[in-house]
């Protein structure tokens, strides 16, 4: 056993290694016989991947360019952006990705750094893993849209919204639907002038698609053209200016019409002078004599055209000295009658004109559909067409044992300007230029009433609290209950974005 030498740890260690072919240390076997180090001096394998790049980026809309030609939204250090810089990396497929991530620059820098991981197969088959930076220039560079809404007369398709009439109450409330379902995203501007709203868009597809949106919400007609701007003879490519001429139906909430002979026929035998009480897609009229009720659509409109006869700027105020709902007995029913209303309540009613009242003991009895909102003692508005001069062609065609005295329109809630003054929700408007929308502010101060009043009006409208008016506590600042107003709970939150020094901060 003296004559057996012991061999060392260390040869039996260097038994299963080799060693480097260019500095000589001990390392395991490999088909390329050289240490990692010496490898990476020898091959690199991200010879063929660029370490620089450019991003485009608009400042108008703080959006990126993602070829050929979309415009994606993406925050620093996001997933997306990250996505788009691997995307602009050029020879990235001929090595495996294993990690990336951005290297912190400073946001002003208008540079973007990210670290990768990349692993690749040698010729002798070695797989080798190495870690470089990338490095991206943020160029700044004008969108297309962007574009479209800087430069003058850049816009393809033009939609023209008109109403012929000295009301303006259907334009308030056409404008506060576009709010309310977002239809205006698209457009590359807004203009109001005095008769209506134009809306510039840069394709003709989103003209189109606003122009089926009006038709859905109002009795609308409209008119296409198309104006030729440039023509290629060699690509045989035609370059329009698309232009939608839409006319709303010149009839709007509180108008008396007076029907043509054939439409009353069709409407199930309704009188021929009725109260527009509603507009929508269609608009809703109702006869006080009866309270019958029809709808006349776009289509039966503009079929069978008539004009309003009396408009809410002739509104006179009358003081009910007594009514009485009238009873199903004493109705007049006939064949082939249309819709009776269920919601209001036909009366008997008699009213003096306010100004009259203490001088005359000549009262006016009348019949009216607001039955169920009125009592003694209230004050009402209505049309006095005893003493009005119409000229309608329609008009002039009835007998006069058909035309009523008075017709009564909504009843009056005290002072207009005390309501204007508690009224603490607001509405939102498609340009900041308020004034050339609201030429007139008794008109638009009508619209708001009419939204207090009527709860079925306001819910297609997004209602904001007026954090500029303080709401009533006390138990004398409370409203008065008969006066319609609108409920807190109705009421959305407007978002206010208010910057904070950081001195102002504290922990």
């Amino acid at each position: 056993m003296e004559g057996i030498q012991q061999i060392p740890d260390e040869m039996l260690v260097s038994e299963n290694k080799i060693l480097c072919c260019e500095c000589g240390i001990l390392i395991k076997p490999n088909p390329s016989s050289m240490c990692v180090d010496c490898l990476r001096s020898h091959v690199d394998i991200t010879e063929g991947i660029a370490k620089q790049g450019v991003l485009y980026f608009c400042r108008g809309c703080e959006r990126y360019l993602q070829p050929p030609a979309e415009w994606i939204r993406a925050e620093l250090e996001s997933r997306e952006l990250l996505a788009l810089c691997l995307k602009k990396l050029k020879g990235l497929n001929r090595v495996k990705l294993i990690d990336a991530s951005f290297v912190w620059t400073e946001p002003h820098s208008k540079r973007i750094k990210v670290k990768l991981t990349v692993q690749g197969t040698i010729e002798s088959g070695t797989i080798l893993e190495q870690t470089f930076i990338v490095e991206y220039l943020v160029n700044h560079h004008m969108c297309d849209d962007c574009h479209r809404s800087e430069a003058q007369n850049y816009w393809r398709a033009l939609v023209q919204v008109r109403q012929k009439t000295d009301n303006k109450k259907t334009i308030y409330y056409l404008e506060q639907l576009i709010l309310k379902h977002k239809a205006h995203e698209s457009t590359l501007g807004i203009k109001p002038i005095n008769e209506g709203l134009d809306f510039y868009y840069a394709t003709e597809a989103h003209a189109r698609k606003f122009v089926d949106f009006i038709n859905t919400v109002l009795p609308v007609k409209y008119q296409h053209s198309k104006k030729l701007i440039s023509h290629d003879i060699h690509s045989n490519v035609y370059n329009y200016k698309f232009s939608y001429s839409v006319e709303i139906v010149p009839i709007s909430k509180d108008n008396v019409v007076c029907l043509p002979k054939k439409l009353t026929q069709q409407l199930g035998g309704i009188s021929p002078i009725c109260v527009v009480y509603r507009v929508t897609n269609s608009l809703h009229l109702i006869d006080q004599r009866t309270a019958q009720i029809a709808e006349v659509s776009s289509m039966l409109y503009w079929r069978y055209p008539f004009q309003s006869i009396c408009s809410p700027k002739q509104l006179v105020e009358y003081i009910v000295m007594d009514i009485e709902p009238v009873m199903d007995k004493d109705r007049h029913y006939f064949p082939g009658q249309g819709t009776l209303s269920n919601k209001h309540v036909l009366s008997d009613c008699w009213v003096v004109r306010s100004c009259d009242l203490g001088l005359t003991e000549n009262t006016i009895h009348i019949k009216t559909h607001l039955g169920h909102i009125l009592k003694v003692g209230d004050t009402v508005l209505g049309y006095n067409l005893l003493d009005s001069n119409i000229n309608d062609p329609n008009f002039e065609k009835l007998d006069s044992d058909r035309v009523p005295d008075v017709i009564l329109i909504k009843k009056h809630y005290g002072d207009r300007s005390l309501r204007n003054r508690q009224r603490i929700w607001k509405l939102k408007h498609l340009t900041n230029e308020d004034e050339a929308l609201h030429l007139d502010e008794k008109d638009y101060n009508e619209f708001l009433d009419d939204l207090e009043e009527d709860p079925n009006l306001r819910q297609n409208i997004n209602i904001f609290k007026d954090n500029s008016k303080a709401i009533p506590v006390d138990s004398n600042d409370v409203y008065d209950e008969t006066v319609p107003h609108v409920t807190l709970e109705e009421m959305l939150d407007d978002l206010v974005i208010d910057d904070v020094d950081m001195e102002d901060l504290t922990i």
